[in-house]
């Protein structure tokens, strides 16, 4: 029987109200979309980018799924508005949930609406982090046609084996 599961790494985060529960509830939801679901352990870091705004919780999931990449974001922003996200907010700015498509296999797309895999993943250590405790060996594909490059190998280059996990269990 062959299989027409693509694996995918999604990257989860939240900095306003009950942000373990959000992430909790995310997990749920990614368990509907994600067969062989891995959760990181969370990992509390300082904003990025706008830094005037609460720490956020942050972990990745890696499971294998049949939704295409497009389908993949439309669920995942689906589960970020059920989390009370606005489309309105400040860019950067406060969330109840972040849901990122990072990885789709090893594909690389790049259309106005969906960037995978995912434009900063090489700059974020909060996401590289639980992203390499659950999948160091997996080759991030270039957008430029350059050759793929480890997840840990990138974490490591980003500072990501510097942040600490949390004692919060999210599975």
């Amino acid at each position: 029987m062959t299989d027409f599961t693509t694996r995918a790494a999604i990257g989860l985060g939240a900095n306003v109200g009950d942000r373990i529960e959000a992430l909790r509830r995310a997990v749920a939801g990614l368990r509907e979309l994600l067969d062989d679901l891995r959760v990181s352990r969370v990992y509390e870091t300082v904003a990025m980018y706008v830094e005037d705004q609460p720490d956020f919780l942050n972990a990745c999931c890696t499971g294998r799924t049949r939704l295409t990449a497009r389908q993949m974001l439309s669920a995942l922003q689906d589960l970020e508005r059920s989390a009370g996200r606005r489309s309105e907010g400040r860019l950067y700015g406060p969330r109840p949930l972040d849901l990122d498509l990072l990885l789709y296999g090893e594909a690389v797309i790049d259309t106005p609406d969906l960037v995978v895999p995912h434009p900063r993943l090489g700059e974020r250590p909060f996401v590289l982090a639980p992203l390499a405790e659950l999948a160091p060996d997996w080759m991030v594909p270039s957008h430029s046609g350059g050759s793929a490059v480890r997840v840990e190998d990138l974490a490591t280059a980003a500072g990501a084996t510097g942040i600490e996990t949390t004692d919060i269990e999210l599975s």
